[in-house]
């Protein structure tokens, strides 16, 4: 490619595309090659974002030439979002980390997003207020929007109690592409099991805007997928989060 073609990207360079030489190191000759890569704008077009996203001033999404599908491709299988949500408690990422290990011995590109994780980065800046998680989700809904231009199937374990921004979230990331896994513990289990010490500092106060205590959860009217953790054991709700996820992507 590299002596057949160079004449003509260079034609096709003058032509009107981009044109960039770089140097291309073979180990096998130990010997320098150029390497001409050229982008047509045509093909690679600045798009302008969506109006009702959040956009920073004087900026154009650029979209370069390897994108989602040849990812996909290239992954052997499609990238989904899989949002499960539930009360603290619940089994949420304990579901999500042990599904992710599934698929990931299966050859599945995934990543697991961990509500206490992205607090300790992305999100540290925020509070629990209701603005404080609206913006919590967003962010999040944003980070995993990139994930699956990435050709990555992302698995995310958030409380997220709200149907409102839990709906805000599925228009970010797109409704072909999300699917909502609700993950059914009553309050006085998920109480009992208190993995954290919280619900305890909820009940007495030391806490505020607690889920469940002192703060609402709406539960999905209409969820993909419902795992009930306090009537079937973990390794059940595991495979069939499994068998879902592998019937979707």
């Amino acid at each position: 490619f590299l002596d057949e073609s160079a004449e003509q990207l260079r034609c096709e360079g003058r032509a009107g595309g981009n044109f960039h030489l770089l140097s291309l190191y073979q180990p096998q000759t130990l010997t320098n090659h150029p390497l001409y890569l050229c982008t047509d704008r045509m093909h690679t077009p600045m798009e302008k974002p969506d109006a009702s996203t959040p956009t920073s001033p004087n900026v154009v999404v650029y979209r370069g030439l390897v994108n989602r599908p040849r990812r996909e491709q290239q992954n052997g299988h499609r990238a989904r979002a899989f949002w499960f949500t539930g009360l603290s408690g619940s089994g949420k990422s304990t579901l999500a980390h042990l599904v992710e290990e599934e698929l990931h011995r299966a050859g599945i590109r995934t990543y697991a997003f961990d509500g206490d994780n992205v607090r300790h980065g992305l999100c540290g800046d925020l509070s629990f207020s209701r603005e404080g998680r609206a913006e919590n989700l967003r962010r999040i809904g944003e980070m995993v929007k990139l994930f699956l231009d990435a050709g990555t199937v992302c698995l995310t374990a958030f409380i997220s109690p709200l149907a409102e921004d839990r709906h805000k979230v599925r228009q970010i990331i797109g409704e072909g592409d999300f699917f909502e896994i609700f993950v059914k513990c009553p309050l006085e289990v998920c109480e009992e099991r208190d993995v954290k010490g919280l619900y305890k500092l909820a009940r007495a106060g030391k806490i505020k805007n607690y889920t469940g205590i002192s703060a609402p959860y709406e539960e999905p009217q209409h969820p993909d997928l419902v795992v009930e953790t306090h009537v079937q054991d973990t390794a059940t709700c595991v495979q069939t989060i499994v068998q879902f996820i592998r019937q979707s992507l």
